[in-house]
């Protein structure tokens, strides 16, 4: 369990490391193809839906190395640093921060939860979970596109060697390729 907002120094993760993989996680989520192609909302929360499913999908990994736990830790504390930086530059109160962190902090672990369980089942499960948390309970057609996605990125980083994994040395699959004619 990650224990949130914990900024310790991390020498099992490297920061420059960390900020790499989490600039991964960053540029993935932002991909055109997921709002475009997929019918995700382009909006803040779509876009932190996408972030927080990245992050999931990076984080199941990583927490199956042999010292993964460290690193995981280092990206998630990472994540709420970077969360609490984006709150303050939006101009959001110092006494609201706590609360809006909380609320982020809450989000994640429900989405996690839910994640780990639907990915353990069926694609059906996995596109249930997402139309549930990313398409707000609608668009089916495009939540099962992106559990297609969702599988193909988790068995991709599935198949990654631990070091890869470490530097920061692989790279997500195009969503692109989940266009309606991909999908079974």
């Amino acid at each position: 369990m990650f224990w949130p907002f914990n900024r310790f120094r991390n020498p099992a993760a490297p920061r420059g490391t960390i900020e790499a993989i989490y600039g991964m996680i960053v540029a993935q989520a932002r991909e055109p193809a997921f709002y475009a192609d997929l019918g995700v909302r382009d909006t803040v929360n779509g876009r932190f839906d996408l972030l927080i499913l990245h992050l999931w999908l990076v984080l199941r990994r990583m927490q199956r190395l042999d010292g993964g736990s460290a690193l995981s830790q280092a990206l998630f504390d990472h994540f709420c640093a970077d969360m609490d930086d984006n709150l303050r530059e939006m101009g959001v109160g110092d006494l609201t921060v706590p609360k809006r962190m909380q609320a982020f902090g809450e989000a994640f672990y429900g989405r996690s939860a839910a994640y780990d369980l639907a990915f353990a089942g069926s694609d059906e499960d996995m596109a249930q979970a997402l139309s549930r948390n990313v398409f707000n309970g609608e668009s089916m057609d495009s939540a099962r596109r992106l559990a297609a996605y969702v599988r193909k990125a988790g068995d991709s980083l599935d198949a990654a060697d631990a070091e890869t994994l470490r530097k920061g040395n692989w790279r997500f699959p195009a969503p692109a390729a989940m266009l309606p004619g991909e999908v079974s």
